[in-house]
């Protein structure tokens, strides 16, 4: 691998043969998919049977062969006994203690049985002679696993039964008190079942939480409802108690759960916080999904839950993988610095291994990934290790190779080989800008930003933001010493810095006016996201809808607010459709409606069928919203656009410019500056002769 070149190149490194899927085939029987669903009684009761009724029409859906389990908690933590027996029982935990996966053990009865019992049965000899035959295993251990996990084909009916006779907690919530709910118990004993019922296995845990962990380990929140639940605010003061230890026990909790192959999936819904900042790491480090709505009685939960578990139309398996490896190679002179989303090292050091400038999850070689998904994206970083006096020759070839091991949803063992081969270059090289794809940059720079938010203040984050971008600029545009208006960019460069003006406003990095766990869901998405996906949270997409022609693409303006418009924003977590003054005052008068306005029904019914069908397409689904001109809700969008309008003296929501009210625009008051002010201060300091002396 370090000495190839293109003449003795592999025939796996060239064009047409870049992946590679080879299909494992083993002797010893496959386990199929695991899924241990853990509900939250402790809701209302519309609630708790909508969340009933959405969990058993999603179960109906699965392939039979699939192992199920059931628990549910509210002070207590209860497993649910899936045998089949005549009389429904489960066994009931106190929500107060943390227990290891021996005491789970011990209290269920389960004994020690390893998984390889459970595929291969072991050959053992006989009394009467030396011919080996095989031993079935230990009756009480096996009845005993069987107890908590049966294939969907042999207990659908006594599993639908028992769903639905799960009632809502039973203890009495005194007034001025939050319920007692264990979440953090019931994830911690969860983990502990499968790592003794299938170690090694891939499994998933779906939780379903609706309200905030407030008893026993992982509480993230007192009873009294009198305190809130820790904001940014109290987290910078040092008013969040409960957040350094709660933290601590959900990132030993997905520890836990990496070693054993299990990932956890969480569904919280609540208008409260539910504590997801202190549980992110246990999505993050499985690779599982993590959704937040505001209640489970709503179509967005439903339509989530069963997009979560759908089936591809072509194989009618289920669209994800598990118990995913990635290991990386590469030729000489390149090392790896990181891997950047939702993995976890395996700390496998060798040669390929940088142990300088570690981004993401670094110092290693592989990683593990609890799960995949058809949108599941990683970023690898590399770094070069020849020296500048070194040169490489244009001709020399540097390979990367990415092996990918993973369990099919058809429970086969599967491996994707990636092989890609760059060519070297020396760094004034004018092939090196002209390869130079700002998007991926923009979706690379948000990764690593976001990163270091979790891990310092916002502050830090955007100087260097604003610093990386100011070297880029530097080192790639065109400019005079001292003379701002001679600078400027390459066509593949020239929309960075707006891109990066929309990442320090966007909801991945503020904290003004976002709760903790809202910024751990939108950042928990960036990172499983792709490059097209990641730049509609970072700079989102507007069409403009009108009687003048068909939908067009409009910059992200104050400017495209026009009265006469429609407007669809897409934000990946919203869908805005605008109506302008103007067009709801037809609405008003009813033109919509009559005959003879046709074209205007087809100009309202345009944004919702466009909308509709980004709907469709996307998991998890964005909220959507139908707002107009000085509505409450427009601030969805007016937090969006560029304030570029003047804003002394103008009313909110009000209009600028002159020619009538059909050419004015919309003017937003806010503090923040305008995209032209970002790129005059930018322009100032990449051509000042302080910055190139």
């Amino acid at each position: 691998m370090q000495a190839s070149r293109r003449t003795n190149a592999q025939p796996r490194c060239c064009r047409s043969f870049q992946r590679w899927n080879i299909p494992f085939r083993k002797k010893t029987a496959l386990m199929p998919p695991i899924f241990l669903f853990v509900m939250d009684t402790c809701v209302d009761g519309d609630d708790l049977q909508c969340l009933k009724d959405c969990l058993l029409a999603t179960i109906a859906d699965l392939p039979q062969e699939v192992l199920v389990g059931l628990m549910t908690f509210n002070r207590t933590v209860s497993v649910h006994d899936l045998s089949m027996n005549t009389i429904k029982h489960s066994f009931v935990f106190r929500g107060t203690k943390e227990l290891s996966a021996k005491e789970v053990q011990d209290q269920l009865g389960m004994g020690s049985y390893p998984i390889e019992a459970y595929l291969q049965s072991p050959k053992t000899k006989t009394r009467a002679g030396n011919r080996r035959q095989p031993a079935p295993p230990a009756e009480p251990q096996e009845s005993c696993q069987s107890r908590f996990f049966q294939p969907l084909s042999k207990c659908s009916k006594f599993l639908t039964d028992s769903i639905n006779g799960i009632s809502a907690d039973p203890w009495v919530t005194a007034n001025g008190k939050r319920n007692l709910r264990s979440t953090g118990a019931a994830l911690n004993i969860a983990t502990g079942l499968l790592e003794n019922s299938y170690p090694g296995t891939g499994a998933r845990i779906v939780l379903f939480a609706g309200g905030p962990c407030t008893h026993g380990p992982g509480m993230v929140v007192g009873e009294d409802l009198k305190t809130p639940i820790r904001s940014y605010l109290d987290i910078a003061k040092g008013n969040a108690p409960f957040l350094g230890q709660a933290t601590k026990f959900y990132a030993n909790v997905a520890a836990r759960a990496v070693k054993h192959s299990q990932t956890i999936d969480i569904f919280a819904c609540a208008l409260d916080q539910t504590g997801l900042h202190e549980m992110r790491t246990c999505c993050s480090s499985t690779g599982g999904q993590l959704l937040l709505g505001d209640s489970f009685n709503s179509s967005l939960f439903s339509q989530n839950l069963t997009m979560f578990l759908s089936r591809d139309s072509e194989s009618d398996q289920l669209e994800m993988a598990f118990n995913a490896e990635i290991e990386v190679k590469a030729s000489r002179n390149v090392q790896v610095s990181g891997c950047l989303g939702q993995c976890t090292s395996l700390e496998v050091k060798n040669e390929i291994v940088s142990d300088l400038d570690m981004l993401g999850t670094g110092g290693t070689a592989e990683w593990r990934c609890c799960s995949l998904s058809t949108g599941s994206t990683l970023c690898f970083i590399f770094e070069t290790t020849v020296s500048q006096e070194v040169s490489m020759a244009p001709s020399e070839q540097l390979y990367l190779q990415f092996i990918t091991s993973y369990q099919h949803a058809n429970s086969q063992r599967r491996v994707r080989v990636t092989t890609v081969s760059r060519s070297w270059m020396n760094e004034n090289n004018l092939s090196l800008s002209a390869g130079f794809d700002q998007e991926a940059a923009a979706a690379l720079m948000a990764r690593i930003a976001v990163t270091k938010a979790d891990l310092s203040g916002g502050g830090d984050v955007q100087r260097w933001i604003d610093r990386t971008l100011i070297r880029l600029c530097n080192k790639f545009g065109l400019f005079s010493h001292d003379e701002p208006s001679s600078f400027s960019l390459p066509d593949n460069f020239a929309q960075l810095p707006s891109i990066v003006y929309h990442l320090r406003r966007s909801q991945l990095l503020q904290n003004s006016n976002t709760s903790p766990d809202e910024s751990a869901f939108y950042r928990h998405c960036l990172m499983r996201q792709d490059v097209t996906t990641s730049l509609s949270m970072i700079q989102p997409v507007l069409y403009a809808y009108s009687l003048s022609g068909p939908p067009v693409p409009v910059s992200l303006d104050v400017s495209s607010l026009q009265p006469d418009r429609i407007l669809l924003l897409d934000t990946f977590f919203h869908i805005v459709i605008y109506h302008g003054e103007t067009i709801v005052q037809w609405i008003s008068a009813g033109y919509d409606k009559m005959p003879e306005y046709g074209n205007l029904a087809h100009l309202l019914e345009a944004p919702i069928e466009d909308a509709q069908l980004i709907y469709s397409r996307r998991f998890p689904m964005p909220r959507y919203v139908v707002t107009e001109q000085g509505g409450s809700q427009a601030r969805f969008l007016l937090s969006k656009v560029n304030p570029s309008k003047a804003q002394t003296g103008v009313i909110y929501g009000g209009y600028v410019g002159g020619g009538g009210p059909d050419l004015q625009a919309a003017a937003i008051l806010t503090d923040d500056v305008s995209l032209q002010t970002f790129v005059d201060h930018l322009r100032r300091l990449v051509v000042s002769s302080a910055l190139n002396s």
